[in-house]
């Protein structure tokens, strides 16, 4: 994308990236009954991983459940994204993260973009995890 000159392409896919360990995080932290003490332990860790485009804390949770998951993050992934580019934002660095965002074009609607898709899918992964009962 960046060769190409693609620099709304590179905004959409970083900023969809920084989502799944986001709607995670937000998640265990507002849907505290969804998941296990240690889940929602390990969920806070994720908004540190998130903002600094690691989206690799999202994988223990997909692993345990993907079928939930999965799907709320590549949604809440595609709302991100689809925002970042409709907004017009920029990006001229490979990668992601708050890092990178004073050289993002549009910066404050790339947050915008960013919360959203985040906040899509936490709702989504929260309403489609069973309520635990054997949680305090």
């Amino acid at each position: 994308a960046l060769a190409s000159g693609s620099f709304d392409v590179m905004a959409a896919v970083m900023v969809g990236g920084m989502v799944p360990p986001l709607a995670i995080a937000l998640s265990t932290t507002f849907f505290p009954k969804k998941w296990t003490p240690s889940e929602r332990r390990n969920g806070i860790v994720n908004y540190v991983m998130g903002l600094c485009f690691i989206s690799e804390g999202a994988i223990p949770y997909a692993a345990a459940d993907p079928l939930r998951v999965l799907p709320s993050c590549i949604v809440g992934s595609a709302v991100s994204g689809a925002l970042s580019m409709l907004f017009g934002c920029t990006l001229r660095a490979p990668h992601g993260g708050i890092f990178v965002f004073p050289v993002v074009g549009n910066p404050l609607m790339y947050v915008v973009a960013l919360a959203a898709g985040s906040i899509v899918g936490a709702v989504i992964l929260s309403l489609l995890k069973k309520t635990r009962t054997d949680v305090v």
